[in-house]
């Protein structure tokens, strides 16, 4: 991927100063076609509209998503736009687990727009950067990586119900909110038990919960 006026980048965060920063720091670098999201559900009806994208910057904590829940399904929906994230998390943990979830990138936020300058350009470049100070060699932890592939065996269906498990909603509201059968938002649960190795719903919300560790929200999930 290299940089062209054809260049389509969506910048997802929930901050619209934040978002105005960051559009002019890509302008400043290169010309591109560049469009903003404010929740996770715009960003997804952007992408249903339109996925001829070449790059997304994710933020970690916006409404819609918890954690990395937003970058599981983005890489399980729509595998060949490349997602960097973009967060105010920076600690090794969390671009580790980003990286492994199959981010392209890692730039914190407390980079300036100075900084952010070289490093959105990598990357629009086709290369991967987490900044230089960060050493992600060291040995993973076995528990977490075998957690870790049993999380991105789910579907992107099967992220989205995991993740309002998460937020302690019931089927029948899941449903709802996905506009399909109490009976489907139940297969999905059952499927997703069996992927996470798991035998029941609070068993997936808090395996959910220790792969992400902080960054995705953990509620009480009910029986229903």
């Amino acid at each position: 991927m290299t940089a062209s006026d054809s260049t389509h980048i969506v910048i997802a965060d929930d901050h619209p100063l934040f978002r105005g920063a960051l559009r002019q720091a890509i302008a400043s670098i290169m010309p591109a076609k560049i469009d903003e999201a404010g929740t996770f559900e715009e960003l997804t009806a952007r992408l249903e509209q339109d996925a001829d994208i070449d790059l997304i910057l994710l933020d970690l904590s916006m409404p819609g998503i918890s954690g990395f829940s937003g970058l599981i399904y983005l890489r399980a929906q729509y595998a060949a736009i490349p997602v960097v994230v973009v967060s105010a998390s920076d600690d090794v943990a969390t671009i580790r687990r980003s990286m492994d979830f199959g981010a392209s990138g890692f730039i914190p936020k407390r980079l300036g727009i100075e900084a952010l300058r070289p490093a959105i350009f990598k990357v629009i470049e086709g290369d991967i950067w987490v900044p230089p100070d960060v050493d992600l060699s060291a040995a993973a932890d076995p528990e977490m990586t075998r957690l870790r592939d049993r999380l991105v065996t789910l579907t992107p269906q099967q992220v989205r119900v995991l993740m309002m498990l998460s937020e302690g909603l019931l089927n029948k509201q899941i449903a709802y909110e996905l506009s399909v059968s109490e009976a489907t938002i139940k297969a999905h649960v059952s499927a997703i038990l069996q992927k996470l190795g798991v035998e029941s719903r609070t068993q997936a919300v808090i395996a959910a919960a220790k792969i992400a560790g902080d960054q995705w929200r953990q509620s009480e999930p009910s029986a229903g």
